[in-house]
């Protein structure tokens, strides 16, 4: 089962994340295999949060892997977004052919509402690093659309969501995550 994790931080939390940083790599190198994608958000040089896509048995192992995180024990996170996810490209971030760096990377978030949007992968998938519907724990309903993805710039980048599907669209500054 496929999973979205989206760890928000609290504010004024940067030293401690900074802190915490080798815990947390080491915390995550334990998922190393079921990960798909991994990386912070940012606004400016300041972290906002922490992506984690990831394929797990299930939603238990899936919550002990968002609540048993380093940084959320010690309090750097105010909030967890967890909800399963359907990995759409069927590929992990590692695979993307643009690489690690360049270009501006976003998180496109979109909270669905009403009938099923954007579940179809994008035809032009160029610049598309993850993407894919978040769903109920049943995995039976739709509850929104996530995107990791290069784009000039945060409106193009929330041009690949159909806007007028959603109750809101986030955009956040988000790069590639994981040892450097």
């Amino acid at each position: 089962m496929e999973f979205f994790c989206y760890h928000r931080d609290r504010p004024d939390s940067m030293k401690r994340r900074d802190e915490l940083l080798e815990e947390h790599w080491a915390y995550m190198d334990r998922y190393a295999e079921q990960l798909i994608a991994r990386g912070p958000t940012f606004v400016g040089e300041i972290a906002t949060g922490s992506v984690h896509m990831v394929d797990l048995p299930d939603a238990a192992a899936a919550r002990a892997f968002a609540f048993d995180e380093p940084n959320y024990q010690d309090g750097v996170y105010r909030d967890v977004l967890l909800r399963r996810w359907h990995n759409a490209l069927g590929r992990t971030m590692w695979d993307f052919p643009g690489g690690r760096s360049g270009g501006n990377r976003y998180l496109v978030l979109g909270l669905g509402s009403g009938e099923a949007a954007d579940q179809a992968v994008p035809e032009d998938r160029e610049g598309l690093i993850a993407y894919g519907p978040l769903l109920s724990d049943d995995g039976d309903r739709w509850l929104g659309t996530v995107a990791l993805l290069c784009a000039p710039d945060p409106d193009a980048a929330r041009a690949v969501l159909t806007s007028d599907r959603y109750a809101d669209i986030e955009v956040h500054d988000w790069e590639f995550g994981g040892r450097r």
